[in-house]
């Protein structure tokens, strides 16, 4: 099954896609090179591997005195794992994919060598650090996850295994990176590395969730209310929200039920639960986060597809 997808050369998706990369490129670089690599920290992945060789090489070659650049070797290790995946799995890696990774060590060398000391943290504070490094490296690879690119590297390494193990490809992600964490521990022979790069981890995956998904404040709420025609006359005429009825039938006492399915705003919560609360205290309200909501009302789901 191949992952490419075709745009249109010079259309406004294939500008807005490009535009995506580079910019995500250029943040991603900035959280490495000013956050993650001067305290050694590596946060899974190709670039973790080549922070962990840039700080084992420092001194070994007269013309990289401060170490192999990251950049350059993530690149090397990049351009063969992509190789080898498009061998193997098939066309799932297209130009965008390498467009992404050759910015990003592009990047990375390119600021790294206009710093005044390319090694020296932006702060010193490392779980602050880690905060910020791991913003910047997820809403970088957001955005290049936005333009239907790959981040390469371990991904792929990952998905080869996948192939092979019929294991699944998140768990074996986890288990890449983790091999990656553990290769940190064994070359600078510090257990705070592993540990901090754990929550670079984290937070990395929390921003490419909010990077593509977005941070919604709305909930979904179900209602098993005998008071159900009041409740909706309060939807659709005080709140002026939409829901859908589902039927049912009680466990205990075999009833049928009128049960409510609604999406409304934090703010709606408090006065739909005050409302009910009012009219019927007996009834039954279960409240859910909800990620994305895609539909009447809310976001257009044509218009979502078309801009990402």
């Amino acid at each position: 099954m191949a992952f490419l997808t075709n745009n249109k050369l010079f259309s406004r998706k294939w500008f807005t896609d490009y535009l995506l990369i580079l910019v995500g490129s250029f943040i991603l670089a900035a959280g490495f090179v000013y956050f993650i690599s001067p305290h050694k920290i590596v946060p899974g992945g190709v670039y973790g591997i080549a922070i962990i060789v840039h700080h084992m090489t420092k001194g070994v070659f007269s013309f990289w005195p401060d170490g192999i650049p990251i950049g350059l070797f993530g690149l090397v290790l990049n351009i063969p794992l992509t190789i080898a995946g498009i061998k193997i799995l098939g066309p799932r890696f297209g130009v965008k994919t390498v467009v992404g990774f050759v910015l990003s060590s592009f990047f990375i060398d390119g600021i790294t060598f206009m710093r005044e000391s390319g090694d020296a943290p932006l702060v010193n504070d490392v779980l602050l650090s880690c905060v910020f490094g791991g913003v910047l490296v997820g809403f970088g690879l957001g955005l290049i996850f936005k333009s239907r690119a790959t981040s390469g590297g371990s991904d792929i390494i990952a998905m080869i295994l996948a192939k092979y193990t019929k294991l699944q490809l998140g768990k074996l992600m986890i288990y890449v990176d983790s091999v990656i964490v553990l290769m940190a521990l064994v070359a600078f022979q510090d257990w705070h590395i592993p540990l901090y790069s754990l929550i670079v981890i984290y937070i990395t995956g929390r921003a490419i969730d909010l990077t593509l998904e977005g941070s919604d404040y709305n909930k979904a709420l179900m209602i098993i209310s005998n008071k159900h025609q009041e409740i909706k006359d309060k939807l659709l005429t005080d709140l002026e929200r939409g829901g859908t009825y589902i039927e049912g039938q009680g466990l205990f006492t075999g009833e049928n039920k009128h049960m409510i399915y609604t999406v409304v705003s934090r703010r709606e919560v408090a006065i739909l639960e005050e409302f009910i609360s009012k009219i019927d205290p007996d009834a039954f309200i279960t409240v859910s986060d909800v990620k994305e909501i895609l539909g009447e009302g809310f976001q257009n789901l044509k218009s979502k597809v078309e801009s990402t």
